[in-house]
This record gives structure tokens, sequence and C-alpha cells, in this order.
């Protein structure tokens, strides 16, 4: 009875998060305002051939002209560079770079933001993944978001676009973890750093205060650099927030079932602080938590769990842009994906290995 309380405990917990949530609404708001200050946007790519050109065409023509666009082309064995300086060649705005040899100690794309940085001259730094697309009125929500509330680092959750079922499975993950664990709004709200969250597909710095703490050079070798960037950022007496994209930005991860349960594998457990007991505790209350109770045969508990865990689905699902009908139909297979990316992460983890675009990434 113990542990049957404890699990529903943890169920009813992770409800009033995601009600917390749904109800605050933590989205980017739309500018009432127009602004004109040199955004500087920052693109490490690496064999990214087969997507950049949508992100750059999106940037291109959205409203917000005034921007640089930085490209670095860290040591790709595709078309990648090739691809870019075409299309840089008919906007001056636009250039890419060839980055240096990755140093020892420096995960990749650390260092290709590193770089970027150090090319920027814009007011504020805006780093992109390859992958995304951004929309009209993405750029200047982001510039009030910051000023209105005197943000050093402004970071989005895109939203995701997902077409196989694969992706289906797994991509959806990243919002449901996020969104049942943790009240977004005290990213921003409270000062202790351990209510941090970031995505790396968008992180908006104010340039002047990143310059002085050249962020990615202080996390050059974690894998998550993203969410400790964000802890940097408010434990040295910054303001930071983390939002969802409001549809101002699309990403589409992965294209397979395969990819993105890799993709999630070496991040993963990085998420939990590398805490293999807090992964497998937290997968127990997930996963193995449901199964208890159908063991334990209770239909009334029972009932009561599906019901939360459906309410839940599909106000997660509303946040993010998501079909709500795919993500509740698809929850017990998105479970069993998510125990599979755990095992994943946590192999990866004990033998050191987690080899991602031709790199091995040892985990800091």
């Amino acid at each position: 009875m113990i542990l049957l309380y404890l699990i529903f405990c943890f169920l009813i917990l992770r409800f009033s998060v995601t009600v917390f949530n749904f109800i605050s609404n933590p989205k980017l708001p739309h500018s009432p305002r127009h602004y004109h200050e040199l955004v500087s946007v920052l693109i490490p790519a690496r064999d990214e051939a087969n997507d950049i050109v949508a992100l750059l065409t999106s940037l291109k023509i959205q409203d917000y002209q005034h921007i640089e666009v930085i490209i670095l082309n860290d040591n790709s064995s595709d078309d990648t560079y090739t691809v870019c300086r075409e299309f840089c060649s008919l906007d001056s705005r636009f250039k890419i770079i060839n980055g240096k040899e990755l140093p020892a100690g420096w995960l990749g794309k650390n260092f290709a933001c590193h770089q970027l940085a150090e090319n920027a001259t814009g007011k504020y730094l805006l780093f992109m993944d390859a992958d995304e697309q951004i929309a009209d009125g993405a750029i200047e929500a982001a510039i009030h978001r910051m000023r209105v509330s005197r943000l050093s680092l402004l970071s989005l959750f895109t939203n995701q676009v997902t077409v196989s079922l694969g992706e289906k499975l797994v991509v959806p993950l990243m919002h449901f973890i996020l969104l049942n664990l943790l009240p977004l709004r005290l990213v921003r709200l409270s000062r202790n750093a351990s209510f941090a969250a970031a995505s790396g597909q968008f992180m908006f710095f104010k340039a002047e205060d990143y310059r002085l703490n050249k962020w990615h050079e202080q996390v050059k070798n974690k894998v998550v650099e993203d969410i400790e960037i964000m802890k940097l950022v408010k434990s040295s007496g910054y303001n930071g927030e983390a939002l969802l994209a409001n549809g101002f930005v699309f990403c589409r991860m992965y294209k397979t079932f395969d990819e993105a349960i890799s993709g999630f594998g070496k991040n993963l457990l990085a998420g939990f602080n590398n805490s293999i007991a807090g992964l497998l505790f937290y997968e127990f209350l997930i996963f193995g938590g449901q199964l208890y109770t159908l063991y334990y045969m209770d239909v009334s508990l029972l009932l009561f769990a599906i019901t939360l865990i459906i309410l839940s689905r599909v106000m997660i699902s509303l946040l993010s842009g998501q079909s709500v009908i795919y993500n509740v139909i698809l929850h017990p297979f998105q479970m069993i994906a998510l125990l599979t990316v755990a095992i994943i992460s946590i192999k990866n983890y004990l033998t050191n290995r987690i080899v991602w675009k031709g790199r091995i990434i040892n985990p800091g």
C-alpha cells in the first residue's frame, strides 16, 4: 500500500504541474512594438546540406530584416559548405565560415557556438539549429520579451514537426517530460538555479552579457549545454526565461524512429544530472507504476490514473501544438519508447561512448 500511495502521489503531483503550466500558458507572446537592433543569427552546421536551406530561406523572407546570419561549417562531410556558400552569395547579410579543428576538452556543438559568437557583431545573439524554420514575428517577439522582462537569456521550446510514426512515438516525449515535471514559469520567477530549463534549438542572448561571460566556453564539455547555461545565467545573478515557441519556430528534429531514439538517448540521463538512480526511479513511477496498479486490480484507482494521464496528455498536446489524438492513443507506446531511451542513455553513460554525427561524445 505504501508503494501504491507513492505512485499515486507522484501521478497527482505531475498532474498538478501540468495544470499549472496549462493555466499559466508559458508561451512567447507577440510584440506590440517594432525594434531595429541588429540580431546575429548563429547556426552551427555539421552535415546539414539537406535541411539548412529551409532555415536560411525562412530567415531571408521573414519580417525582421535587421539581421546578420553566420553559419559555421563544422567539418562537414557532405555539401553543407557549398550549399550555404551559394545561398550566402545572394544576400550580403548571410555568410559562412569554416570551423576550426575540435580542441581537447570541448564538445563539437559547444565549440561551434563559441566560434560563432566570436564572429558576431549584433546586440543580440540568436543560436539556432540547422533543421528549424522561423516564422514572422519571432525575432521581434523575442526582443520585446528580453526588454520587458530584463532578460539575459530567452530560450524557446520549438514546435516539433513529426511526420513518421517513429517520430510520433519519441519526439513528443520532450514536451511530455518538460511540462509534466517543471512549472515552466518558475524558470524566470524563481531565483533558484535548480529551476532551469532551456532548449539549444533557440537560445537568444543579450550579447553584452554573453561576451562578458562566454557561456559556451564555461560549459564546453557538457552534453546538455543549454540547461547548464541557463543554470549559470541564473546563478550569476542574471534573468533567464524558457517559454514555448507558440508557433514562431518549427523544427523536425528526426526523421525516423532510430534517429529519434539515438538522439534522445544522448541527452536523457544528462537531463537527470547523470543520476542513474533518479532516472530509473522516474521510469518506475511512470512505467512500472501503471503496471503495478493494474496488478493490484483496483478498478477505481486504475480509472483514476487513466483519467489523469489522458487529461495531462490533452493539456500538454494543446500547449505544445501537437496532436491530442495521436498522443492519447500512442501514450502506452510512447512510454515504452521512453523506457528504451532511458536504457540506451544509461548504457551510453556507463560505456562513456556516445556517437553523434561521426564524433564520440564523452558525457561531461
